[in-house]
């Protein structure tokens, strides 16, 4: 039973989080950036950034926020497992260092998104998961999992659009790309965690590893 909760640690992780976040949008009272006076979570014109306030935008006392908190102390531990995981798979020792790490530390900086310095620590722990994301692409595309390297590059894309949208204030599509963002780079955690393994990227290894084997060779 251990084994089994132990391999199945992140999608375990990950689906509690969705659960919790769902029933965070369920019982928001509502309100949007463009109109106070809505009711529930409208998925099209809502932040999820919204579940998290003392009140909700139509000014109620907002009743979602506990849970998305749980929601999403959650998810960042469930990504660092993955990260730690993924670490053990690459044998390049700098990538695994960058992914062990890394994912720890996007952690402690998730955990700070849910205070007042929301807008910073979610500019940090966002660029730490995707810089682990991105040396997770690097390390695909020298692999044979041509599947996963059209999936690396669309998440990528994905998110690159939504900062984007972001960039130029486009608050109308932005809502919408938030979630196709987290669905595009849950499903590709979940696909390198369960359909990868140390094999395929045995061959990988740093400059410095390749050096050490050659001065070893001579």
């Amino acid at each position: 039973m251990r084994q089994m909760v132990k391999k199945y640690s992140v999608l375990i992780g990950i689906t509690i989080s969705i659960i919790l976040i769902m029933v965070a949008i369920s019982v928001y009272p509502g309100g949007t950036m463009f109109d106070e006076y809505t009711t529930g979570f409208d998925w099209a014109k809502n932040f999820m950034s919204n579940l998290f306030g003392a009140r909700a935008l139509n000014g109620a006392e907002n009743t979602s926020r506990f849970w998305a908190y749980a929601g999403m102390l959650l998810l960042p531990c469930s990504y660092a497992i993955f990260f730690m995981n993924m670490s053990k798979k690459i044998a390049d020792k700098n990538a695994a260092v960058i992914l062990k790490y890394g994912g720890l530390a996007n952690i402690f900086f998730t955990f700070l998104t849910i205070t007042s310095l929301h807008d910073i620590m979610l500019i940090i722990s966002t660029s730490l998961f995707w810089a682990c994301l991105i040396v997770i692409t690097v390390m695909i595309m020298k692999t044979k999992l041509h599947l996963f390297k059209f999936f690396c590059i669309i998440s990528l894309l994905v998110f690159y659009y939504t900062v984007y949208l972001w960039g130029i204030s486009d608050w109308s599509l932005l809502p919408i790309m938030q979630k196709v963002n987290f669905l595009s780079s849950t499903l590709l955690i979940l696909g390198l965690e369960y359909f990868t393994k140390q094999d395929d990227f045995a061959h990988i290894k740093s400059k410095t590893q390749k050096k050490l084997a050659a001065n070893h060779a001579s």
